[in-house]
């Protein structure tokens, strides 16, 4: 196949490829199970006779109005505006602040078209996005992140160049709040459940799930996610339920299925840290739910059982061992305390399971 991502096409060249709709597209399938009904309503900016977009921008929002407007505004001043069609989706994920004022005072911009989905949950968002984009490739960014000015053109560039290209995604920095900086307990491993991530310079190929991209800077061919059945409902975030692992079961899917993930280290996009989320509690909660999002992962894998239980007591007891063991410097041992909490969210989730109930 040659290079892994052969050169950048430059900027000023034109892109002439029409995208063909996701029913023609090659190596498309019909989804292994139906992606879920919603209940959406849609407008849009003013009609235009530009091309169809051969890559959709899809913001999934739930009131998140104090940061929406500058992920908006990144991706109408991306640096392909006049050489790559797009288009921005923003899914209205039943918000009640003023999520829909900030869409409408961007209206103007005939690239960007407003979704209402009355279902929350983001992986429900997600797919409502999907279903209302227009193009066969579907890029992902968080309602509190901001795209760099190559961002779309990054990811358009390595799907163009690699036809086996499932899932890509880029390099994640950290915005902190203002008068803020990382406090002395938060140890750079304990940075990524606030979205960083970075695996380096180079384009590579992933081959291990855990270091698939970050769903805050996500990418996706239309035609796997197809394949796939769309995003499972039952895992991502839904109201205060800090569910997650979509996008590990998404790559585990895609290496299952010979696809590949790619890590594309230009398509840059940098994360508001809010400032509740710089606390122990945060953490604490979110090591919790990403307990039980593991246990029900392991569920739909076919590898539950009562093993679990031995290797999740191990682990716990590890971690427990671990922060006494380094209890003067605060952000090994607080590392260490999160890790043993989650092993405890994941024991919660498998006695439901025993009791008949399902994890989530």
């Amino acid at each position: 196949m040659g290079a892994l991502f052969p050169e950048p096409l430059p900027t000023e060249s034109p892109v002439s490829e029409t995208p063909t709709p996701a029913s023609q597209t090659p190596n498309s399938a019909t989804p292994d199970s139906p992606t879920p009904n919603t209940q959406t309503s849609e407008f849009q900016g003013p009609e235009t006779n530009a091309r169809e977009p051969l890559i959709s921008a899809i913001i999934c929002t739930h009131n998140r109005a104090e940061y929406l407007g500058g992920a908006i505004d990144s991706l109408l001043s991306q640096d392909c505006g006049a050489t790559l069609p797009y288009e921005i989706v923003v899914v209205d994920n039943a918000s009640t602040d003023r999520t829909r004022e900030v869409v409408e005072a961007r209206l103007i911009h005939p690239r960007l078209r407003y979704v209402y989905e009355s279902i929350t949950g983001l992986s429900v968002a997600r797919n409502a996005g999907a279903k209302a984009a227009r193009s066969h490739l579907l890029a992902y960014l968080d309602d509190d992140a901001e795209a760099s000015p190559q961002w779309l053109r990054m990811l358009y560039e390595a799907f163009a160049q690699n036809d086996h290209l499932a899932i890509a995604g880029g390099r994640v920095t950290l915005l902190w709040p203002p008068g803020r900086s990382r406090p002395r307990w938060l140890s750079d491993g304990m940075t990524e459940p606030l979205g960083a991530y970075d695996l380096g310079d180079q384009p590579i190929i992933i081959h291990n799930p855990g270091q698939t991209p970050r769903g805050l800077n996500y990418a996706i061919r239309r035609s796997f996610l197809d394949r796939v059945g769309g995003f499972d409902p039952s895992l991502g975030r839904v109201g205060k339920k800090l569910l997650s692992n979509e996008e590990l079961m998404m790559t585990e899917r895609a290496i299952e299925l010979n696809w590949q993930v790619g890590y594309i280290p230009a398509a840059h996009a940098a994360h508001n840290v809010a400032p509740e989320r710089l606390s122990p509690r945060w953490f604490l909660n979110r090591a919790w739910w990403q307990g039980i999002s593991e246990c029900y992962r392991e569920q739909l894998a076919g590898r539950a059982g009562l093993r679990q239980f031995g290797l999740a007591g191990d682990r716990f007891l590890r971690g427990l061992w671990k922060a006494l063991r380094h209890w003067r410097d605060p952000a090994i041992r607080f590392d260490n305390l999160v890790y043993a909490y989650g092993q405890l969210g994941y024991l919660w989730a498998i006695l439901r399971t025993l009791m008949g109930r399902r994890a989530l």
